[in-house]
């Protein structure tokens, strides 16, 4: 494939192939879709891509954790240093973030520096001060004047129910971020805005499981599209190829997983308030080039990413906020359902890899621990 041919055909095509790839014939037999499928199994070496790898295949993009030693917390910034058009929306009841009404598609910057997500609830938005001191000194930012202005967004996490709720990401927190920002894949786990993060908590945080950041990418047809996701859901982590539960709210006894969805239609006792203590927060990016209004519409359509990947996601508790990056660093004609599709798609394995990464600690196990 030489470019992105915008045809409904075309994409039909091309997303059928990306989903047969994730396919064995054992599935398809199950579902019992048309043999024509076969063929895109057989075909599915020529497609023009490569290795799931992360966000920072994306041309144009640098990640940076900082975790903070004393405590798990910490921040992770997404650094695009020659400018990127953005997009965001915002679903969960209960968010903390920076600089989204500027990201609004009538107003008038058209890019931002950076994205910074971060742990410390509230708190942690001073990050973006610290990554704003670090681009001015690199003289990175929206020209006004003799005076750049850095212009940098940022979504928080609640974690300051793990240890010391004293300590908290800073500006110096997301200034060092910005100094550790390299192309290479980032952390993943206890890392960064992840170091903190939890899952499965409807029930309460001594039911609960360690949960973490986690990123994933794909090159298609000459464009890359990658996420980056801290995963903090009330709600469960669930593997979008089988639907099976892989880390979310234990039984009573801690032994094994609850299923929440379960729970809840069983008609088991829910807690009275959790409000403002979860939140998964994320960054899907691409190389092509888009508009504001673009950008926005494929941050909306990663959230069925969370959507397939977490249950129930979106809650009253959760301050669920996704940004979308548009580098502009291909050629390409831009697909936009193409590639929100694939956006989606990156985002629930970024989902996936955020839990499977993680490493659990006193009294909040990891999927590792509990499943194996």
């Amino acid at each position: 494939m030489t470019g992105l041919d915008s045809s409904p055909l075309s994409f039909s095509l091309r997303l059928s192939a990306s989903v047969a790839k994730r396919l064995t014939r054992r599935d398809i037999l199950r579902g019992g879709l048309a043999a024509s499928a076969f063929a895109l199994l057989d075909q599915k070496e020529s497609m023009e891509t490569k290795s799931r790898k992360a966000i920072t295949d994306v041309a144009g993009i640098k990640i940076g954790h900082f975790t903070d030693p004393r405590k798990p917390t910490g921040c992770t910034v997404i650094l695009v240093e020659d400018g990127a058009v953005a997009g965001v929306d915002v679903r969960g009841a209960a968010p903390g973030t920076r600089e989204t009404d500027l990201l609004d598609p009538v107003n008038t910057v058209q890019q931002v520096h950076a994205i910074v997500l971060s742990g410390g609830s509230a708190f942690g938005l001073d990050t973006a001060t610290g990554v704003m001191r670090y681009l001015e000194e690199h003289g990175i930012g929206f020209k006004v004047g003799d005076v750049v202005v850095p212009i940098v967004p940022a979504a928080i996490l609640f974690d300051l129910a793990l240890g010391d709720p004293k300590i908290r990401p800073d500006a110096e927190a997301g200034y060092k971020a910005c100094q550790a920002a390299t192309v290479a894949a980032p952390a993943e786990g206890n890392a960064g805005a992840g170091a903190g993060a939890t899952v499965g908590k409807l029930f309460g945080m001594k039911r609960a499981m360690k949960s973490g950041i986690g990123s994933a990418a794909i090159t298609l047809g000459g464009m890359t599209v990658g996420a980056i996701v801290a995963v903090n859901a009330v709600g469960d982590v669930l593997d979008p190829g089988t639907g099976k539960v892989i880390a979310g709210a234990r039984t009573s006894d801690g032994k094994s997983l609850l299923g929440t969805m379960n729970a809840i239609i069983r008609g088991d006792r829910l807690p009275s308030s959790l409000t403002g203590t979860a939140t998964t927060i994320g960054v899907v990016a691409t190389d092509l080039k888009l508009d504001k209004a673009q950008a926005t519409k494929v941050a909306q359509m990663a959230h069925d990413g969370l959507a397939r990947a977490i249950n129930p996601v979106h809650t009253p508790f959760d301050g669920d906020t996704i940004f979308t990056l548009a580098t502009g660093r291909s050629a390409a004609a831009p697909n936009l359902a193409l590639i929100g599709a694939l956006a989606a798609e990156e985002m629930a394995q970024a989902v996936v890899r955020a839990v499977r990464a993680a490493k659990g600690r006193e009294g909040l196990p990891s999927a590792a621990d509990l499943l194996g």
